[in-house]
């Protein structure tokens, strides 16, 4: 039996942002990275669950998404997002996985730390495509992110999102996103894709 208040989520993971490929914030080959092609990040992010439960309630099959921004000269580059939880997450399961999203389950989330402003939390109609160089995202009427083309590079790139022990695929990626202050339509971006187990 699972302890109480603890939590597990693990499947498929697909970004994308307006920065140049391969994302200057990626590891490439185990060497950090640095700043923003741009200057500043806008960014889709999604998480397929295929396996997970919070405490005795399952979370399998559920999908994740969050939008936001930041600036590399503000201190700290403090996240603005909006939450996206599937909307056919049960009320128990919209709870959990905002907890979760957002940091506030703890655990090795780590990226949760930058967020300093959530604009939004809400159910949406989410469809994921995670298939290995076919990936897509939608979010209701308002969000899109699909890949472009795969970047072949001999090496490892990973991210520190899914974290780095999950070194994956960098791709040229295409976004939009029509949400409040997110008035975005990137074409031939970038775009990253590998897998996530985030526990707590």
């Amino acid at each position: 039996m699972e302890d109480e208040g603890k939590y597990k989520v693990e499947g498929s993971y697909y970004e994308a942002c307006n920065c140049e490929a391969i994302c200057p914030c990626r590891r490439q080959n185990g060497v950090s990275g640095g700043d923003s092609t741009y200057g500043n990040c806008d960014f889709i992010l999604s998480w397929a669950i295929e396996k997970g439960h919070v405490g005795g309630d399952d979370l399998s099959g559920r999908s994740v998404c969050m939008a936001g921004t930041y600036q590399d000269d503000e201190q700290g580059r403090p996240w603005s997002i909006y939450l996206y939880i599937d909307e056919q997450a049960s009320d128990a399961q919209v709870a959990a996985l905002s907890e979760i999203y957002q940091g506030k389950m703890g655990g090795n989330i780590l990226f949760t730390s930058n967020i300093s402003k959530v604009l939004g939390v809400r159910r949406a109609r989410i469809q994921l495509d995670h298939r290995a160089g076919h990936e897509v995202i939608r979010i209701d009427d308002i969000g899109a992110v699909r890949v472009d083309s795969v970047v072949d590079f001999d090496g490892t790139v990973s991210c520190g999102i899914p974290g780095h022990d999950h070194p994956g695929t960098e791709s040229v990626s295409s976004l939009s996103l029509k949400e409040g202050q997110f008035q975005w339509n990137y074409e031939e971006r970038c775009g990253f894709s590998t897998d996530f187990s985030y526990s707590g």
